[in-house]
């Protein structure tokens, strides 16, 4: 069988591992790279890197992977919907939600697999925690706590943390749970001289009830990347960096110390750390994206829930610069 003719626009610091992926999976077939930046990396191999989103839908293409800068989604997604191209974009879907809302409405008008490169959802720490959260081993879940803390990467020039990485843990937060965001309140910092936020920290609750904190930055000398998930049986951690998740059980033991049991919580039980196959997140996505295009049964993140993520987002950056809480129902 012939694999799926792709493309793939932008091949600087994430488009070179979509190449290498790309290559990878089976069922797609890598035909077409178009960067106007030329080939910093060297992934171009034997192919021609062609000067621009048309001369890459001149290929003949059925998939594409976009990863440009986002301001330049919305006119390439745009195209390869009218061209009937699949078309998997790197997060956030778009730089406004207006924008995002027309690359939406194309793709669904088309009938075609609009897709957003949330990564994270396909963190293997993150999909077990889903999977054993779906099973009921935590119980009723209570709050979801994420911490992505790290340096300034140079790769960014044309948004801040709040849409370059929190809108990671707001997409996590919402699929790990399976609930969207009904409000939040934010507050952000400008430490490192650029006109966009280099700090947030999102407090929030979903609809179904559970209460949410993001706390993201780039000004932090070491690297963090957790989801904990508090429920009725325990705690969840997932270390999307090691790809490691570990289960708190609540203690069934009795409490002795009587300062200690007048409280009436929970105190600690076991510790396990799992172990699971940890396949490469973005392999994992690549797979999931092939299979929605092919019509079968797929976990991708939709172009609607990228749009929906960006009005969190959005919703973070207004509560923050106005003071108040903002609903999204």
């Amino acid at each position: 069988m012939m694999g799926l003719r792709a493309g793939l626009l932008g091949v600087g610091m994430m488009g070179r591992h979509h190449a290498r992926v790309m290559r990878e999976v089976e069922g797609i077939e890598l035909v077409a790279i178009a960067d106007p930046g030329g080939d910093p990396h060297g992934v171009a191999g034997d192919l021609e890197i062609l000067p621009d989103i048309e001369a890459l839908i001149g290929a003949g293409i059925d998939m594409a992977v976009v990863a440009v800068p986002t301001r330049f989604h919305e006119d390439a997604a745009l195209k390869l919907a009218a061209a009937g191209v699949h078309t998997l974009v790197e997060k956030p879907i778009a730089n406004t939600l207006d924008a995002g809302r027309r690359m939406v409405d194309a793709f669904a008008e088309a009938g075609l697999v609009g897709a957003v490169g949330h990564i994270e959802r396909f963190n293997p720490a993150l999909q077990e925690l889903r999977r054993r959260i779906e099973a009921d081993e935590l119980g009723a879940v209570y709050q979801v706590v994420t911490r992505r803390q790290g340096p300034f990467p140079s790769r960014i020039a044309d948004v801040g943390v709040a849409k370059d990485l929190a809108s990671h843990d707001v997409d996590l937060t919402a699929w790990v749970v399976q609930s969207d965001y009904e409000r939040v309140f934010a507050q952000t910092a400008f430490k490192s001289g650029r006109e966009h936020e280099d700090m947030i920290t999102i407090t929030g609750r979903t609809a179904s009830g559970v209460i949410v904190n993001n706390i993201v930055n780039w000004l932090s000398p070491m690297k963090e990347r957790l989801t904990v998930v508090t429920g009725e049986r325990g705690a969840f951690i997932a270390d999307t960096s090691t790809g490691d998740l570990t289960f708190f059980a609540n203690g069934t033991i009795p409490l002795e110390w009587e300062s200690v049991s007048s409280f009436r919580g929970v105190s600690e039980g076991d510790v396990t750390r799992y172990a699971f196959a940890k396949r490469e997140p973005l392999r994992v996505e690549h797979e999931a994206f092939r299979d929605a295009v092919l019509g079968l049964e797929s976990d991708v993140v939709t172009m609607q829930q990228g749009l929906r993520t960006l009005a969190v987002i959005e919703a973070a950056l207004e509560s923050a610069a106005n003071g108040t809480a903002v609903s999204l129902l």
